[in-house]
């Protein structure tokens, strides 16, 4: 008893137990707090799951695609040389140096850029400003054409293209051929054309009179629409005096073409007529003439043919040059010597054509010089003289001999081809005159003076 009486705990263990009880307390709010943060997380948690199944897709719709590919740009530049100009001047802006240098050398073997002359035609076309092609128009029949292919370079003649039409014209003379064409609305060109196809057999300076007639059947070629000259003359009369003259163009085998008449003799002479196409003759063949400058009589076995200054003179037959040169009294002048003895000299002229030498081989109708007045001359004209075998020769009076008519060979082919023409020609020339004449029996006012 006095024992249990006696006992007392110790201080220290009543207190130490409190703080036991006070960490205990800690630790359980801890603990709780851990499980309700851990609590909202997961709350949270599944919210957000429920929010994200809950959003809608959005469909993007796909790019559109154009399929329409780029329309591209050409362009064209139509033009003739200027003079002066050249090739780096056409294509400079288009080829470096070195390229221009690379193309002259390849244009030797087909056509060279040297030969490039002025107011010929040329064109360049452009693709998206990129070049894309050259034409330069050599003549009348052929073209030059650099093209660009990919990142090759093509250079190449290629023949003119037209479309051709065939056409029948007719007109009559009142005072000169030219006036005549004029008169059908057609070209000089063509005057030229029919003065060389009738050049032997008519003196269109001396014979034409007023009523002749003319009709031909020729070809006109049309580019783009437009006419660009004429073609081949197919067929062709003239009535000059009451003389009916044809021609009908044919090749005899590997013969030069050439015209001949419904014989199937040659229209073509060793001589023309004259030596120039349409001009005036200012005094004749004489063997007395009082000279205007050395005022004396002397005789002038010539013709003088005055046109203006720079008119083209051709040689009147087929031969070579056997002088060419200047004198005092001749000025420019060239003697051409023929077959059989025959010669002809061409005096006063402006200048020659170029290339001409002693021994250059002339054919006939070849343009061997220009018209003027050098040497002792009172003013521009052409002092045309011809010879045989040393004596002088009056060339209006000249009979000169025909070329070769159409072989026995081709003979059958000559009249397989004129038939249809000539049938052509005949029927209109007979409709031309049947249709004036009823014009004026029908019309009495025709007949009345104005």
């Amino acid at each position: 008893m006095g024992m249990d009486n006696d006992f007392q705990p110790p201080r220290g263990s009543v207190g130490t137990s409190k703080q036991k009880f006070k960490v205990r307390r800690w630790v359980v709010l801890i603990l709780l707090v851990m499980f309700a943060g851990m609590s909202l997380l997961l709350m949270s948690s599944g919210s957000s799951s429920k929010l994200e199944a809950r959003e809608v897709p959005i469909e993007v719709a796909a790019p559109v695609i154009s399929t329409t590919l780029p329309v591209p740009v050409y362009e064209e530049i139509k033009n003739t040389v200027p003079a002066g100009s050249s090739i780096t001047a056409l294509l400079g802006e288009y080829f470096t140096a070195q390229e221009i240098y690379n193309l002259n050398r390849r244009s030797h073997d087909i056509f060279p850029f040297t030969k490039i002359c002025a107011e010929h035609p040329y064109r360049i076309r452009t693709t998206d400003g990129e070049f894309s092609s050259f034409t330069y128009e050599i003549d009348a029949e052929e073209q030059l054409v650099i093209s660009c292919d990919a990142d090759q370079i093509n250079m190449e003649r290629q023949p003119i293209i037209y479309d051709v039409v065939t056409e029948l014209i007719q007109g009559t003379i009142k005072t000169s051929l030219f006036n005549a064409i004029a008169e059908i609305n057609e070209s000089p060109e063509l005057a030229y054309v029919l003065a060389d196809i009738f050049g032997w057999d008519i003196n269109f300076i001396l014979d034409l009179r007023v009523g002749d007639t003319f009709q031909a059947l020729v070809q006109k070629r049309f580019r783009e629409g437009h006419l660009a000259g004429y073609g081949k003359v197919l067929a062709a009369e003239f009535v000059n005096q009451k003389q009916t003259f044809k021609a009908i163009r044919f090749q005899d085998g590997d013969q030069k073409v050439s015209f001949y008449n419904e014989k199937g003799e040659n229209v073509r002479k060793a001589f023309l007529k004259a030596p120039l196409s349409f001009t005036r003759i200012s005094s004749g063949f004489t063997l007395n003439r009082f000279h205007p400058i050395l005022k004396s009589w002397k005789a002038h076995p010539a013709i003088d043919y005055v046109a203006p200054v720079g008119t083209p003179i051709k040689t009147v037959g087929d031969g070579s040059i056997y002088r060419i040169g200047y004198t005092k009294g001749n000025g420019n002048f060239i003697e051409v010597r023929h077959s059989n003895g025959y010669a002809t000299i061409y005096l006063h002229m402006k200048g020659f054509a170029r290339g001409l030498k002693k021994g250059t081989r002339v054919s006939q109708g070849q343009v061997i010089g220009y018209l003027g007045g050098t040497g002792m001359a009172t003013g521009p004209h052409l002092c045309f003289r011809m010879r045989h075998h040393g004596a002088p020769v009056n060339p209006t009076k000249l009979k000169a001999p025909a070329s070769k008519s159409v072989s026995q060979q081709h003979l059958a082919a000559f009249q397989a081809l004129s038939a249809p023409l000539l049938v052509h020609l005949n029927e209109k020339r007979i409709y031309t005159q049947v249709a004036k004449l009823d014009l004026s029996q029908s019309n009495p006012a025709a007949d009345q003076p104005q």
